[in-house]
């Protein structure tokens, strides 16, 4: 459909009046970063980065940055397990309440973190009696990181068909020989795209960590929080806000670069 130039111009500025609004903000974290003026004028004079050294010696930051490593990495794990498992399930198999149970799986990811986090708060210390910690954070993650693995799975075995597996198990291999050898291959991008995606979303998570993680932990997002308005923080604050932007955005990148790549050459890997 060819539009008309008044047309295309609209557009174009809507575009970028809406990526200004998303971006800019994130370009100016960026900048405090390494401002060496610590009441960060804008525009920046002069340029440091005295910060980026002091955050590396912070205790609090990198301790908050190795508890994000892990329940990233754990509720990731946990993800790719349950997420692959019910997508096996839904997709290849028909039975009575499929699509109420898909619903079930993705309903987590759409769901105000504030309710999730209350409702598994709830669960944890009053239904089974747990004490909050690391665990039950990465619990927490793990119910809406499952959704990204699922929806990455279906997809793939959507495109897949099942022509493959039948014709390998007509030659004369076994479920499990199928999967090793046709299956999981075929897999691996979709998987490695939901892993990046499902890491990404809990190492940024902060509302439902805040009412999972127990008293006197923090991860880096919470960190931040605690330290937002503390004026001898600030400038590590930018610092790990920068670190917080990139670690969040090359998972995403790459996630995308496999699902396009995927999408590009016909599902192929």
């Amino acid at each position: 459909m060819r539009m008309s130039k008044p047309a295309r111009v609209l557009l174009w500025t809507a575009l970028g009046i809406g990526f200004a609004v998303i971006y800019f903000p994130l370009l100016v974290v960026l900048l405090n970063s390494v401002n060496a003026d610590t009441t960060f004028g804008w525009p920046p004079k002069s340029f440091t980065l005295e910060w980026w050294g002091r955050a590396i010696t912070n205790e609090g930051a990198l301790h908050a940055l190795w508890t994000s490593v892990i329940a990233g990495l754990s509720a990731t794990a946990i993800a790719l397990v349950l997420g692959t498992m019910a997508a096996f399930a839904l997709q290849k198999y028909r039975f009575f309440g499929r699509n109420s149970l898909s619903l079930l799986v993705i309903l987590p990811i759409a769901l105000p973190g504030i309710v999730t986090g209350i409702a598994l708060n709830n669960a944890f210390r009053t239904i089974f009696g747990l004490d909050l910690g690391l665990m039950t954070a990465i619990i927490a993650h793990a119910t809406f990181c499952i959704v990204v693995v699922f929806n990455n799975v279906v997809a793939r075995l959507r495109r897949m068909g099942g022509n493959l597996e039948e014709a390998s198990m007509d030659l004369g291999a076994d479920g499990m020989t199928t999967f090793r050898l046709v299956t999981f291959p075929m897999l691996r991008s979709a998987l490695l795209a939901g892993g990046l995606l499902a890491f990404a979303l809990s190492f940024d998570e902060i509302i439902v960590t805040t009412f999972t993680l127990g008293t006197g932990m923090e991860t880096l997002p919470i960190w931040i929080y605690n330290n937002l308005f503390r004026p001898n923080q600030a400038p590590v604050v930018n610092v790990v806000a920068a670190v917080l932007i990139i670690v969040s955005t090359v998972p995403v990148y790459l996630a995308q670069r496999l699902s396009g790549g995927d999408s590009s050459s016909g599902g192929r890997i």
